[in-house]
């Protein structure tokens, strides 16, 4: 499990297709020498397995496989070398959430529609940022004004809905230590929404349909 808070930023070194999956270098001088082969690590929040541990390389490095249903579900298998990925590992228990309870389960990829400054005439790593994206439209159910949402691995609080539109407020602080300030207009994010969320809708779901079986015969 993950909590949203970013830890490190790394870069990716190379997107290799092979026999059985596509494999994805990542350098990360800073968090490398603290991953065991098998350990988890959200990579633009994505949960994958490391492999291919070097510590010792230059830069230090680890390597993941991404399996069909991750291709088929995020933006790892388009990103090019030297492009900047959010990196964060798992949350100790007992250890603070921080952010919310984020699973690396991408739920599928939105639109980035703009990063705009909330002053702009202040330099970029001192003012706020709005970020307006489009998600997909199965995803709104589970989208609501001030709950959680997951974006490249980023635990934010969304400041608005409407339609399929959301928006959620960036401090400076997220705006500089993650890949957000490199992302164009119209690039895919990555985005989970909270697992909470989803449960609850399934029991709303499921009392709907309870409901209405009552109602179809007489009850």
């Amino acid at each position: 499990m993950f909590t949203g808070l970013i830890e490190a930023t790394g870069t990716i070194l190379s997107i290799t297709p092979t026999a059985g999956a596509t494999r994805i270098t990542v350098a990360s001088p800073t968090l490398t020498n603290r991953l065991n082969t098998g350990d988890s690590i959200a990579v633009s929040g994505v949960c994958l397995t490391a492999l291919c541990i070097e510590p010792h390389a230059f830069p230090p490095r680890f390597s993941a496989d991404l399996a069909a249903e991750t291709i088929a579900r995020t933006t790892l298998s388009h990103l090019q070398p030297g492009s900047m990925v959010n990196l964060e590992l798992p949350t100790p228990a007992g250890s603070p959430l921080g952010g919310h309870v984020v699973q690396g389960h991408v739920d599928g990829t939105a639109t980035l529609l703009a990063l705009d400054p909330i002053n702009p005439e202040a330099p970029p790593t001192n003012t706020d940022w709005r970020l307006r994206l489009a998600i997909p439209n199965e995803l709104t159910r589970y989208v609501v004004e001030k709950g959680s949402i997951t974006i490249e691995g980023i635990s934010l609080t969304v400041a608005s809905i409407a339609s399929n539109q959301v928006e959620v407020a960036i401090i400076p602080h997220t705006y500089a230590a993650t890949s957000l300030h490199t992302l164009p207009p119209g690039a895919p994010l990555n985005i989970e929404v909270d697992i909470l969320s989803k449960y609850a809708q399934r029991q709303q779901d499921k009392f709907t349909l309870t409901e209405q079986y009552l109602i179809a015969n007489g009850y």
